[in-house]
């Protein structure tokens, strides 16, 4: 391999960051999980990333590509093999302000795309965090603070640039290669590094931003008022209840309400805040406005030795009920992890299941839990937490990619329903028939 590296060296133009060199230990390590690969590439170029891909094919190296670095399962790194970091590839460019067509590096965060798109009065449905990777957050379907109105990002997507296993680059869109265009759509990083995403953005203002809070003795009303609301509330809400927070006061956190209302008229914002005011006793009300690209916040970094375990499910209207009271009595017991419940619906929902290979759009809510801990610690606390889910598992379905770290067989299944994993895996011999594109929730070719 050494020979071969100095071959890449020669013509490479990003960075080469060996075991042992200064930067490696930083550049190893994504926000989340730490990692020794045998090297570290950063690409200047897209031909960079051509030749990082021909070069961990031909030496048999096992590939994680980086965006942001915020993979809960730890995509973005590896031990022995060869990580790509898309971070030197992160413009954010408006291709035409008029029909808002943006054009962004593989490498982009979402807080930069955010405000780089902000003079031009353009914003795209994205995630809620500014670290978090245009990349991997968009191929796995992209749930933000403006799904209900804007839907996914996937579907602001128009066109994406691809390296695929072979070394070369593909277009994909409706009219180009359109079945890898589906695939792209919700199929994660399966099928190649997109190394440039073209979105149409829509015309954006300021929005307010609000945080209502209750007392945790009424998570179960707040919880079932809240989503019987949100079926009939304005479009332009976007809300999610989180509570149990251990950090806040574990059974005894405040259940807070978190919402977005895309507009920049208080009167509006107000007439769609009221009812969540109405739901219980309010103990927090802060509203204010804000430019979109301030609704984004900064992640936050867990100390060394500190992982983050995700897992998430979805919820039909006809099971909401059911889940959420026993979420709420999950909430209330002893060392329950974060709790959180996300609205989805609205605009994501207007798309057929099978128009993407996100495949959960009849969606009403998502469930998420989260827990932090040394892996000891988390290896320990799975029973209890399996637990919690095998509770839940009448009343949900599926999962979302962005929010699980397991990488079983069972977990790929949840994100990939039969008929969508299988064609996926029809996409995949296409274009990755080695299945060099695995450090992922991996469709085998």
């Amino acid at each position: 391999m050494r020979a071969a590296l100095e071959t890449l060296e020669a013509t490479f133009q990003g960075e080469v960051i060996e075991p042992g060199q200064d930067g490696y230990e930083a550049a190893s390590t994504t926000v989340l999980v730490s990692g020794h690969p045998a090297v570290v590439l950063r690409p200047a170029t897209v031909a960079d990333v051509q030749a990082a891909v021909r070069f961990a094919a031909g030496n048999g190296l096992a590939v994680a590509v980086r965006g942001g670095g915020h993979s809960f399962a730890g995509f973005g790194t590896n031990d022995g093999g060869l990580v790509i970091d898309l971070g030197r590839l992160a413009g954010a460019e408006v291709v035409d302000a008029g029909s808002g067509i943006v054009r962004i590096g593989g490498g982009a965060t979402w807080g930069a795309v955010a405000t780089a798109l902000a003079p031009h009065k353009l914003a795209i449905s994205s995630g809620d965090t500014r670290g978090v990777g245009v990349g991997g957050l968009t191929l796995s379907g992209g749930i933000g603070w403006k799904v209900r109105k804007y839907g996914l990002a996937i579907d602001a997507l128009v066109a994406a640039e691809l390296v695929t296993a072979d070394g070369g680059v593909v277009r994909a869109s409706t009219q180009e290669n359109p079945e890898l265009f589906w695939a792209l759509r919700g199929g994660g990083g399966n099928l190649g590094i997109v190394t440039a995403f073209e979105f149409a953005a829509h015309r954006t203002t300021d929005v307010f931003h609000a945080r209502i809070a209750f007392p945790a003795a009424e998570a179960e009303p707040v919880l079932q008022g809240w989503a019987e609301y949100l079926r009939t509330a304005t479009e332009d809400l976007t809300s999610v209840v989180v509570f149990a927070n251990p950090f806040a006061g574990g059974p005894n956190a405040p259940v807070e309400v978190l919402s977005v209302v895309d507009t920049d008229d208080r009167e509006a914002a107000d007439a769609a805040l009221e009812p969540i005011r109405r739901l219980g006793t309010v103990i927090a009300d802060e509203v204010e406005p804000r430019a979109y690209a301030d609704v984004l916040v900064d992640a936050p970094v867990p100390p060394p030795g500190i992982r983050l375990a995700s897992r998430s499910a979805f919820v039909e209207r006809e099971q909401v009920p059911a889940a959420l009271r026993i979420l709420a009595e999950i909430g209330a017991a002893p060392q329950s992890p974060v709790l959180a419940v996300r609205a989805v619906g609205g605009a994501a929902a207007q798309v057929p299941d099978d128009a993407t290979a996100y495949a959960h759009r009849r969606a009403e809510l998502m469930l998420l839990t989260t827990s932090a801990g040394p892996a000891p610690v988390l290896e320990a606390a799975r029973p209890a937490l399996d637990a919690i889910w095998d509770r839940l598992a009448p009343h949900t379905f599926g999962a979302y990619a962005n929010f699980l770290s397991g990488t079983a067989e069972s977990d790929v299944a949840a994100v990939y329903p039969e008929k969508t994993y299988e064609r996926l895996a029809a996409v995949k011999r296409t274009y990755d028939p080695e299945n060099l594109f695995r450090a992922n929730h991996n469709v085998r070719p």
